[in-house]
């Protein structure tokens, strides 16, 4: 049985996150996300809308359904503002990359969600560079980079926690990262 402090401090935590821990923010979470037993946080810069995010994702085995809606706003199209639902493991794969790398950094987002008339323009655009059933698509794949770290360092980290596709692009400066089977190119 639940006492009530237990309950209230679980609703007053519920409704900070509410309020505060799923808009857009600094590039920090507030103190009370950070406090919170078990909370993974994801810190992002959208390099195409100027926007920055800083969020608490999941407390525990739960993700934060506000944060979440919050981050599918953000990884939205950028070409035409279409929001896609993004998949939750890709907050908790970015996450262990970072922890591998020892950074504190906001990842540097070139892409999230892509609708399908921007992939199919992309597809036919950029010389075969975008697949034609790309998993940006399912909102489940991001183009990345992280201040301070090396494009080959971030590939290899993502390639050491061994939960997706990671695509190497030097030449366009962004390592691409997906929740789809484990592959690299």
């Amino acid at each position: 049985m639940e006492t009530a402090p237990g309950h209230l401090r679980r609703r007053w935590l519920q409704r900070s996150l509410a309020l505060g821990g799923a808009a857009l923010l600094p590039l920090a979470p507030s103190p009370v996300q950070a406090s919170l037993a078990g909370a993974r946080d994801i810190a992002m810069s959208h390099l195409h809308t100027r926007e920055r995010i800083a969020t608490v994702f999941a407390i525990g085995d739960r993700f934060v359904p506000e944060a979440l809606g919050s981050l599918d706003h953000f990884l939205r199209d950028h070409y035409n503002g279409e929001v896609g639902r993004m998949d939750p493991q890709l907050y908790e794969l970015l996450q262990q990359v970072r922890r591998e790398l020892g950074s504190q950094q906001p990842f540097e987002i070139i892409s999230g969600y892509r609708s399908p008339a921007t992939n199919e323009r992309l597809r036919t655009t950029r010389g075969g560079g975008v697949a034609r059933r790309s998993l940006h698509l399912d909102g489940r794949a991001i183009d990345v980079r992280l201040p301070g770290v090396t494009l080959a360092d971030l590939r290899d980290a993502a390639l050491s926690v061994k939960r997706g596709g990671v695509g190497y692009y030097p030449g366009e400066n962004f390592v691409h990262v997906d929740t789809g089977p484990v592959r690299r190119w």
